[in-house]
């Protein structure tokens, strides 16, 4: 009854919580930008230096460059790291071309009516492991929430198509 409880108790707090806090973790070729932006934010601060670039602009570059260090440091470092010596290999094709990629594929978010289903099949797949009486009931629940969940996605779905010409469809 307590694993039931807790595996319960567990599905509920996900979704209330729901999925915008969910996070795919970085990507190869998110981790290979995050380190060619740190890149790009140190040559252009030594650049700006070098150059003495006004204290405006050496103060914003230096800054730049601290703030980049952040996005390396959360993304973490790429197995293999793009050619980024000099400034002309940072505007380099291959990595203006690394950098759109990435920017398309950071925009990708996980379905949410994908994530709600997939919780669903797991939870009645260990529910149909824990078995029992417990186990047979919240199976049935959960069969039958995953059931509206679809067809809430179907109304939806419709409503959305519907106001798509109006251009304020969210999902």
């Amino acid at each position: 009854m307590k694993k039931i409880s807790a595996s319960v108790l567990f599905g509920l707090c996900f979704l209330l919580v729901g999925c915008e806090s969910f996070r795919l973790p970085p990507t190869e070729l998110q981790k290979q930008n995050a380190w060619l932006h740190n890149r790009t934010a140190t040559v252009t601060a030594e650049t700006a230096r070098s150059e003495e670039a006004s204290g405006k602009l050496r103060a914003l570059t230096g800054l730049s460059e601290l703030q980049s260090r952040a996005f390396v440091s959360y993304y973490g470092l790429p197995k293999e790291f793009p050619s980024a010596e000099t400034a002309e290999d940072i505007l380099s094709d291959s990595n203006q071309q690394l950098a759109k990629t990435a920017l398309i594929e950071s925009a990708d978010r996980p379905d949410a009516w994908q994530l709600a289903d997939s919780a669903f099949e797991l939870a009645i797949g260990v529910s149909a492991l824990l078995g029992g009486v417990y186990g047979t009931r919240a199976v049935r629940f959960l069969k039958a929430a995953r059931a509206k969940s679809q067809a809430l996605q179907e109304i939806c779905s419709q409503a959305c198509a519907d106001r798509a010409d109006a251009g304020d469809c969210i999902l």
